[in-house]
């Protein structure tokens, strides 16, 4: 049994009511999962505050509240901890709960608006191929090697997280790749964690429903890098204009990747079609199967934090050209009618974009590009005539349709996303609330060598409306639709 003092260490306390030597069995944040003997902490949440189920955390055994403000009546027996900020107290006392857990591998976290799952999982596939039991912390999955975990989050909590690193612990994982949301960081979900290594993939407009600015936005991820050790590493894409930022106060040593500068890493695009990449990486050829310019930033980035690892040169080239693509993201196949179906996770303004350019660059200008795309209810609104417009500047034809509405009315989200068009291409667009039946418009719509771009939800089975969430796959039903035609 563990002690209270024990994962108390490194904590921010102002004040102590009781005993601290009193041994502990469990740490909770969620006062209906307390049990006997276990500890309590109060969280300040956006939706609620667990400071007001201090009483109900007590009456269910609690031995120890810590919380921002100890309660006006306490009981005698149980030990009171007052601290500066809850969040960042659970994520230590989680660590030190499970034994510090990211000590022991060599975790890598991976940040930025795009990119952060397919570069955290091709480097999970990479370094799995060559030989090392490997760890996941992504928005698709969570894994310990070869076991898979389901996930709701980008950033798991702190508990969560480090329950997990623990289990990699004892499994012999050597290193986890885990991707680090803004949400997560500005939380301290990730607050105690030892990274090896940082990655910033790019920044652009998300999340402003929770950060309120852009400002905001770019100094929580800025935030993660400040916080690296002297002996991590941090790479940044040099590209992207807040590559640079990112770097200004990290102690770690820091590296550089892209495609237009001179950086440590250096990507050049020289064939770019359906079929894959061909690239040139530090000047050796390599052929990937991934597609589009995004994905020779994540393989630039992949390249650099492989070798920032320690691993051999050749070996790192030989393995990416086998890497596949990442579920939901720009996921696609060719129907026996010729007609090409791409799935992608797109759901910010730059991300639509840049896979409609991709698309774009590759396709011939003589075929259709229908693309099917909506956004998200109670998220952030002042994206979504921006949506609208680059989907309509970028495609030939439109389906606006609903994504997951949430509790929001999906016919408003939709003219909120129609107001971003541009008057010269509303013809091209339609609006048809049932993604379902926006997507078997789309299949109706297309012709042998048309292109249809699914965007917005990529990897999610599930579409959510009214707080339940209901079997949804948009490749699924993308191939379901068009093999009727085919009959």
């Amino acid at each position: 049994m563990i002690q209270l003092k024990d994962i108390l260490y490194k904590v921010s306390i102002e004040k102590v009511i009781g005993d601290t030597s009193m041994a502990i069995t469990n740490l909770n944040f969620d006062s209906r999962k307390v049990a006997l003997n276990d500890v309590f902490v109060a969280i300040r949440g956006a939706l609620s505050d667990g400071h007001q189920y201090i009483e109900q955390a007590q009456n269910q055994g609690a031995l120890a509240i810590v919380c921002e403000q100890i309660p006006a009546t306490q009981i005698s027996g149980i030990t009171y901890v007052q601290v500066k900020n809850s969040k960042k107290a659970l994520a230590l006392m989680a660590s030190n709960y499970y034994g510090n857990p990211s000590e022991n591998l060599k975790l890598v976290g991976v940040t930025g608006t795009n990119g952060k799952t397919t570069i955290s999982t091709l480097l999970y596939q990479l370094f799995s191929k060559a030989g090392f039991k490997v760890g996941l912390i992504s928005t698709v999955a969570i894994k310990v090697g070869e076991k898979e975990y389901a996930t709701k989050l980008t950033t798991p909590d702190s508990i969560s997280i480090n329950k997990y690193l623990a289990e990699m612990n004892h499994a012999g994982v050597e290193f986890c790749f885990m991707e680090v949301s803004s949400h997560g960081i500005d939380q301290h979900r990730t607050s105690g964690l030892t990274f090896v290594g940082g990655i910033f993939t790019n920044l652009s407009h998300d999340h402003l429903d929770y950060h309120h600015s852009f400002a905001a936005y770019r100094d929580v991820k800025k935030r993660f890098f400040d916080e690296l050790p002297k002996e991590a590493f941090a790479l940044t894409n040099a590209d992207d204009k807040n590559g640079a930022i990112m770097l200004q106060n990290t102690k770690a040593k820091t590296y550089t990747y892209g495609l237009k500068t001179m950086t440590d890493y250096k990507a050049q695009i020289l064939e770019n079609s359906f079929g894959g990449l061909l690239l040139k990486l530090n000047g050796n050829e390599i052929w990937s199967k991934l597609v589009g310019n995004f994905n020779a930033y994540n393989l630039a980035a992949i390249f650099g934090t492989a070798d920032l690892l320690g691993l051999n040169e050749l070996e790192n080239l030989k393995l990416m050209s086998s890497l596949t693509a990442v579920s939901g993201r720009f996921q696609y196949f060719i129907s026996d009618h010729k007609i090409a179906a791409i799935v992608d996770y797109a759901h910010t303004p730059d991300a639509l974009k840049n896979v409609l350019e991709t698309i774009n660059a590759i396709r011939t200008k003589n075929e259709e590009l229908i693309t099917v795309v909506g956004c998200g209810g109670d998220r952030d609104k002042t994206k979504r005539p921006k949506m609208g417009h680059i989907a309509s500047e970028l495609s030939t034809k439109v389906i606006l349709t609903s994504d997951n509405p949430r509790t929001e009315d999906p016919d408003e989200i939709i003219e909120e996303v129609v107001a971003g068009v541009e008057p010269q291409n509303t013809k091209k667009v339609i609006a048809v609330t049932s993604r379902r039946q926006a997507i078997k418009t789309a299949c109706v719509m297309a012709a042998p060598n048309d292109i249809i771009l699914i965007a917005g939800k990529g990897h999610e089975t599930y579409q959510e409306v009214n707080g339940v969430r209901s079997d949804f796959d948009d490749m699924k039903i993308v191939k379901e639709f068009l093999a009727q035609l085919e009959k």
